[in-house]
């Protein structure tokens, strides 16, 4: 019987998934580590696998620490196969361990290596350096001494100014930056009233247009009056016996008062 056959409680298992993944990651780290040809980027990869495998100390001592505590609620062969398996990711855990003890004896040979072969020829020039201080006197070497002091404190100088310009470009480039941020939310405030007055202009085109509508209907019909009033005067004068002009209001000739009907038959004229 396995340890995936018997019971752990939540935690254990827990503990025991974070150690496995942790061991895969090791693995193929350390696989795509010898791909790697850069010493650098080989010793940052070396950084993190250490972290890891420090996580997994930390786990394994936890997972540990569960066994025991839970000691007397397991049965015995629970606890057997709990304590083989922490032996294993012990074993395990010391595998990758010397693996990196290996990487890290061969990368510290390499940048050795290469430092011996960087210092080849400024060796020849300490050398040549040496031959010529046992050569001078204690007031050249003092001398000596002061114009390094003075080259230095030149060097040093200059560093400064650089600092003092890159922080005042800095300031400058924030003062920009601010301005330009503080026009642009002019611009959206702008944008913003520019938007608010184009939907007020649409809705008074809107309101210019329905009234230009309703004004352009009442033209129509007072020219319709007007042209009805002018036909009716037309047809009058052409026609004036025309009876149904008569009937029309304000067309019809006047009824005759009384008055005036005496008045036409002294005179002899009604007819």
């Amino acid at each position: 019987m396995t340890i995936t056959e018997l019971q752990m409680n939540p935690q254990m298992e827990q503990i025991h998934g974070e150690i496995r993944d942790n061991f895969r990651a090791l693995a193929n780290g350390f696989q795509k580590l010898d791909k790697v040809k850069d010493l650098n980027r080989q010793s940052k990869q070396l950084e993190e696998l250490t972290g890891k495998m420090r996580e997994c100390k930390r786990l394994i001592k936890e997972f540990d620490r569960e066994i025991k505590e839970n000691e007397g609620n397991n049965p015995p062969e629970l606890n057997k196969q709990l304590n083989d398996e922490k032996q294993s990711m012990v074993i395990e855990l010391n595998s990758y361990v010397s693996m990196r003890k290996t990487y890290t004896n061969n990368l510290g040979n390499k940048k050795i290596e290469l430092l011996d072969m960087g210092a080849g020829s400024s060796g020849i020039a300490d050398e040549e350096n040496m031959k010529m201080a046992s050569t001078m006197s204690n007031q050249e070497l003092i001398d000596a001494g002061k114009k390094t002091m003075d080259e230095t404190d030149q060097a040093i100088e200059r560093s400064k100014q650089v600092v003092a310009q890159t922080l005042e470009v800095g300031t400058q480039t924030a003062v920009t930056l601010k301005g330009q941020t503080d026009q642009m939310g002019k611009i959206v405030n702008e944008l913003d009233t520019i938007q608010f007055s184009i939907k007020k202009a649409s809705q008074l085109v809107k309101e210019i247009g329905r009234q230009m509508a309703c004004d352009k209907c009442i033209m129509i019909f007072l020219v319709l009056i007007v042209i009805g009033v002018i036909a009716v005067i037309v047809v009058k004068i052409v026609n004036p016996n025309n009876k149904n002009i008569r009937d029309i209001p304000g067309l019809a000739p006047p009824v005759p008062t009384a008055r005036r009907l005496l008045y036409l038959e002294s005179r002899g004229n009604y007819y």
